[in-house]
């Protein structure tokens, strides 16, 4: 007997044999089992996910000796002709070779004979956007309306070229990319099934560069197969596939880690020796970014386990977060540029260079100093904010001496000062244990006196609501506490002269904000991070 290809040997036969596409799988056994089946289906998904395959077992289902059963017996003689292709009820109709209308027409007008010897007359009419226009016109109004004895299965990678008119008269269900995990669970239990041995890790070599589809995995492990003579080993797969040796990925990373540019121009020099491509190296180097990235930040979302993630966990160790951001995206751009350099390889060192001359580590200091420094120049005052002493301390520094046509206008309580200026009554607002809305109330008032024990506020109109019985009691009993004497308190609703606390800490706030945006603006390893990249920094993130 002749050899059979994987892909074929080990097409599912029935819906319990199928590798993912669960959501599918589910609708269509649940259709089966209840009698409600649509005269139309049309599935939909890149190549090598199961189309064609849960179709044909869609119509194994229906024509089932036993009756239609989402488990169809499979030693029917209906049930073997399918799984041998050989049903003559089941037309299968390739889209791309018979595009022309009068085919088309042709298929339509056998529609309304019954089936030789299965329930149903099936048509597979697979890659059926290769249909002309035409052709969709002649198929539409059959398809809206079939005989009862007949049920279509449409097939397709690229449902956008097909009309909404089709669309609308059909089942349509979306199979997706099968998970690295479950095309790697499939290949080891077909080389178990086999008797083929393998090294642990190259199952997933092989499902990653099966790109989420299942037929292309198995095509590739018929090929690792033919390649291996002795059973399956990584370096064998990895020179079969031209992927990068993981031990150049790690030995880069390290280097940029250690900040060491002779031991990364010596390992680029020796994959150039390998004749390694480079755009698969930057593909590589990108993975191992990202999975860093994961194990650093959120390591109970990191799936698939593989074989180097000891590795990695190092890496992750000892590469910043931050650098390990920046990478990515020198990366990322630079695999966008490397078709433009004079050769692959000097576009990668040149990306390499990249990564270590804006190494993340000097610009965030010059950032944070130019910050620290627009923040004294903006504030002088802030070493003697109440924030920074004891609260229900007063301020200890002495105020400006009043001048010679000034009154004495430091009234006190119970022989402790209370300067009658808006910034001293921002510092005692400040220190004062409020919370809440209560502490709205006092940083929109403004001081207006204090004489004999009585401190008199204003508050605007707009925010007289915030004077309430309750609240005007807890301030006073703030303000006695702070001062340790009996005081009364009266908050008049009226248009305050001088600013409120409030208006004095969004003043500050945007003072602040301006000094920030200045310092980063003005720093020059910013300007260079956006000359590069095409950058530009978001005002509104800074503070």
């Amino acid at each position: 007997m002749s050899y059979q290809a994987l892909a074929r040997k080990w097409r599912p036969r029935d819906f319990s044999r199928m590798v993912g596409q669960q959501h599918v799988v589910r609708a269509l056994i649940n259709g089966l089992d209840n009698n409600k089946l649509h005269h139309a289906f049309l599935f939909t998904g890149t190549r090598g996910v199961g189309k064609t395959t849960i179709a044909r077992i869609l119509a194994k289902c229906l024509n089932c000796e036993q009756g239609v059963s989402s488990v169809p017996c499979g030693v029917c003689t209906a049930c073997r002709e399918l799984d041998e292709g050989r049903f003559v009820d089941l037309i299968e109709v390739d889209a791309a070779s018979k595009a022309k209308v009068e085919e088309t027409r042709e298929l339509m007008d056998n529609v309304q004979f019954l089936p030789s010897r299965g329930r149903y007359k099936v048509y597979l009419i697979d890659e059926v956007h290769m249909f002309s226009g035409h052709s969709f016109n002649a198929l539409l109004k059959t398809l809206e309306e079939p005989p009862s004895h007949v049920k279509f299965l449409l097939a397709t990678t690229d449902p956008r070229k097909v009309p909404v008119t089709v669309l609308s008269r059909c089942l349509q269900f979306n199979l997706k990319r099968l998970p690295i995990g479950e095309i790697a669970g499939q290949l080891e239990h077909i080389l178990a099934e086999e008797g083929i041995p393998a090294e642990e890790g190259v199952t997933r070599l092989i499902a990653v560069a099966a790109d989420g589809s299942v037929r292309d995995g198995l095509s590739l492990l018929d090929q690792s197969i033919s390649y291996c003579r002795d059973g399956l080993r990584i370096p064998d797969i990895e020179a079969m596939l031209g992927t990068v040796d993981r031990e150049h990925i790690h030995v880069l990373l390290g280097a940029l880690a250690a900040g060491d540019g002779n031991a990364l121009m010596a390992r680029v020099a020796v994959m150039a020796a390998e004749v390694t491509d480079f755009d698969g190296a930057l593909r590589e180097l990108l993975g191992a970014l990202q999975r860093i990235a994961m194990i650093q930040v959120v390591p109970g979302a990191v799936a698939d386990p593989g074989p180097d993630d000891e590795g990695m966990m190092a890496l992750a160790r000892e590469i910043p977060a931050e650098d390990v951001q920046l990478y990515y995206q020198i990366a990322l751009m630079g695999r966008r540029d490397l078709p433009f350099a004079p050769e692959p390889r000097s576009g990668f060192e040149m990306i390499l260079l990249r990564m270590l001359a804006f190494r993340p580590v000097c610009a965030t200091e010059a950032v944070v100093d130019g910050r620290a420094s627009a923040r004294v120049v903006s504030s002088p005052q802030a070493a003697d904010t109440p924030e920074r002493r004891f609260h229900g301390q007063p301020s200890s520094r002495p105020g400006p001496a009043p001048g010679k046509d000034s009154p004495a206008d430091e009234a006190t309580v119970g022989g402790t000062p209370l300067a009658a200026n808006p910034e001293n009554w921002h510092r005692i607002v400040s220190a004062l244990a409020l919370t809440g809305v209560t502490r709205e109330l006092a940083a929109n008032c403004a001081f207006l006196e204090s004489k004999q024990g009585m401190i008199r506020l204003c508050i605007t109109p707009a925010c007289a609501q915030l004077a309430g019985p309750n609240r005007k009691e807890k301030l006073e009993n703030a303000l006695r506490s702070y001062w340790g004497n009996d005081i009364r308190l009266t908050i008049e609703v009226s248009v305050p002269e001088a600013d409120t606390p409030a208006v004095i800490r969004q003043r500050r706030n945007e003072e602040r904000q301006q000094a920030a945006i200045r310092a980063i603006d003005e720093d020059p390893n910013v300007q260079a991070l956006c000359a590069t990249f095409d950058a530009r920094v978001e005002k509104v993130t800074l503070d």
